[in-house]
């Protein structure tokens, strides 16, 4: 038995070594926290009008840390077998059925994510354009001729590079294009004198109202409601999982211990930005904020230069991440196609021009796709940030190491199961709106 460990330790490690990483430490942090950020950054300041700010802020912090927590068991499997690819993992606990559901659940959320991106170009592109330049009725306010220039122009040259680690610089402009929005935000804050408004106004700011914040939420059935939506909403507002185990094998000195670094960072940062971009658009419009926020602003002047520019900085931190997303898409369609192949320049650059040729398809042609991706987002992205690194940990890490009924592998289990709590909530809300015509439930991303 023990020689049989110290071989598959050898063997461990000629895997680990097999690729050598090049990718620095602040490039990694800057792709993961791209890779993380996402649309769902707009709805936040929604999100907190409807839980009170105490509330959204735990909330907040017990998703980042259960991100973090996922993360730390998808790279303890990695490291124990050796392997960093997340299909793989998938393989090994669970044989081809394990291997095909990592990747057409990543196939399927990442498709979604980026469709759901060039839909906002398809539709904000257009409209900040017109604002800029006081024109009407030109082709190139036409969004579906906007996506296609988009995607060949800036999209498809980013995503035929040939390793992740390339886009470290595209991916720390897309985050500084984002706490721009940021200080924008706070600037408008800062000019309606809220705060000032805020504490001179006569109720009392306990209580939830249009004209006041809300600390704590008043308790009610169509309150508690509302705030139900939201947890869902956050709960994959941490999305990143399937990026994480391509940028752990790109990683320069790579180790569990410093790829752990690089996500509590990336997931750090993205908490402290989420949780500033909800209160400062939820203390500019307090209960009339709308579920996107840069809709709330538009609504009082669609012209104004500050926030065209954010409208711009926002657009462009999205197209920059669709990049970053398609990586661990490209991946999936390989490992699942050609598992035993190995790097092809004309296969790369071929599935990826299939794949945003798709993508620009359903974003040109089919408009109410979004739907299905509602269905599909709720269904894959709990599996790929609860369930799917709870349950490989608890079938890869050896019985020997840790028992069954051991503290690590019980949590693991809890783990799983919030997992299919909040995938049956997640649906469970989709079919209410389609069934009430509301619009209220969302993603993270």
């Amino acid at each position: 038995y023990r020689r049989y460990r110290r071989l598959s330790q050898r063997k461990r490690v000629a895997l680990f070594c097999q690729f050598e990483g090049k990718t620095s430490f602040g490039m990694s942090v800057f792709n993961l926290g791209n890779a993380i950020m996402g649309s769902g950054i707009l709805g936040l300041a929604y999100a907190m009008a409807n839980t009170g700010i105490v509330l959204f802020l735990f909330l907040l912090t017990a998703v980042a840390g259960l991100s973090s927590y996922s993360i730390h068991l998808l790279l303890k499997s990695s490291g124990i077998v050796g392997i960093r690819a997340y299909e793989q993992l998938g393989f090994r606990a669970f044989g081809i059925p394990g291997k095909m559901a990592a990747a057409v659940a990543i196939t399927l959320q990442n498709i979604g994510a980026m469709s759901s991106y060039l839909y906002i170009v398809k539709y904000e592109f257009p409209l900040v354009i017109q604002a800029f330049l006081k024109v009407d009725n030109e082709w190139y306010l036409n969004g579906n001729y906007l996506v296609i220039i988009v995607s060949v122009s800036v999209i498809l040259p980013l995503a035929l590079m040939k390793q992740l680690g390339y886009l470290g610089y595209t991916s720390g402009f897309s985050l500084s294009c984002m706490v721009f929005f940021l200080i924008a935000v706070r600037k408008q804050l800062a000019s309606r004198n809220v705060l000032s408004a805020l504490i001179g106004c006569k109720t009392v700011t306990w209580c939830s109202a249009s004209c006041t914040g809300s600390v704590v939420s008043v308790v009610t059935g169509s309150r508690v409601f509302q705030t139900a939506y939201t947890i869902p909403i956050l709960a994959f507002a941490f999305v990143c999982h399937p990026e994480v185990l391509p940028i752990y094998t790109e990683l320069r000195n790579p180790s569990k211990r410093r790829m752990q670094h690089v996500s509590n960072i990336s997931i750090a940062v993205m908490y402290i930005m989420y949780f500033l971009a909800a209160l400062f658009g939820y203390l500019t419009f307090y209960g009339n904020v709308e579920a996107e926020l840069l809709h709330t602003y538009s609504r009082i002047d669609p012209y104004d230069k500050l926030i065209l520019c954010v409208r711009l900085a926002v657009l462009t931190a999205v197209t920059l991440t669709v990049p970053i997303v398609l990586f661990p898409v490209r991946r999936a369609i390989q490992q699942m196609l050609f598992p035993n192949k190995t790097f092809n320049w004309p296969r790369h650059i071929c599935i990826a021009v299939v794949l945003l040729t798709l993508i620009n398809l359903l974003v040109i042609f089919a408009p109410n796709i979004l739907g299905i991706f509602g269905i599909i987002g709720a269904t894959s992205a709990p599996c790929l940030i609860f369930i799917f690194p709870a349950i490989f940990y608890i079938r890869i890490v050896p019985k020997e190491d840790e028992p069954m009924r051991s503290v690590p592998k019980v949590l693991a289990a809890c783990f799983a199961g919030l997992g299919f709590l909040f995938m049956i909530m997640s649906l469970s809300f989709i079919i209410i709106d389609w069934t009430t015509g509301s619009k209220n439930s969302g993603s993270g991303h």
